[in-house]
């Protein structure tokens, strides 16, 4: 937990800042030019709750703590000590794999709440600082934009990212053959994968939550 958690909060939440603000520079003048300036902090805050925190967290998970998983457990079976585990009656999926899981499974959405409150920081802080908008404005519109059920598929999607992380990092680790040739190519497809798979498991995810004009899957339930 400490490794996915405290480990990767710095670089977590430092994508988050610069894409808030990115996202605001890019919508604040064509919405300010149609007179909307009034609802960039709503539009803000539904694209980072809905789509760019949870997704971003993820990828930065996959690459730092997917890769990890795979380096590490790949070295462990090609320096045969995943056998070893075996001869002492030790399981390796309960003792290498679920821990990893149960890891990325609590400490992702930890990671993408705070990463959307540091994007709205970045966000506010453009729209604030080079638009002239009111931060009142601002922090109103994302208050009326944002719904419970938005913050809540937040959380959904990051617990799936999560233990699909884990789970194709362990994979790969434990599926490693060819030494440290191996390894590599291990660590290397893991992360290509876990990318992949993210970005797959996203748009099914949207399309479930989402679908319908204006309200969410349960919500329309």
């Amino acid at each position: 937990m400490a490794a996915v958690g405290p480990d990767s909060l710095f670089i977590a939440l430092l994508t988050a800042i610069f894409v808030g603000a990115v996202f605001t520079i890019q919508v604040a003048r064509e919405f300010i030019n149609f007179g909307a300036g009034n609802i960039i902090g709503g539009v803000l805050s539904i694209a980072l709750t809905r789509e760019l925190s949870p997704v971003l967290t993820a990828v930065i998970l996959a690459g730092r703590v997917g890769s990890a998983f795979a380096a590490e457990i790949g070295t462990m079976r090609v320096t045969e000590q995943i056998d070893a585990m075996l001869m002492l009656r030790t399981d390796p999926i309960d003792y290498l794999v679920i821990p990893r899981v149960l890891a990325c499974f609590l400490m992702l959405p930890i990671l993408t709440l705070l990463s959307l409150v540091t994007g709205m920081l970045g966000g506010l802080i453009i729209a604030t600082n080079i638009y002239n908008l009111s931060d009142t404005v601002f922090l109103d519109s994302a208050r009326d934009f944002l719904g419970f059920w938005d913050i809540f598929s937040a959380t959904i999607k990051a617990c799936c990212f999560g233990i699909l992380i884990a789970v194709i990092g362990c994979s790969w680790g434990l599926t490693t053959t060819g030494g440290a040739k191996g390894v590599g190519q291990s660590t290397t497809t893991a992360v290509v994968t876990a990318l992949l798979i993210i970005f797959v498991s996203n748009f099914f995810l949207s399309w479930l939550m989402f679908q319908g004009p204006g309200s969410g899957f349960l919500q329309g339930l």
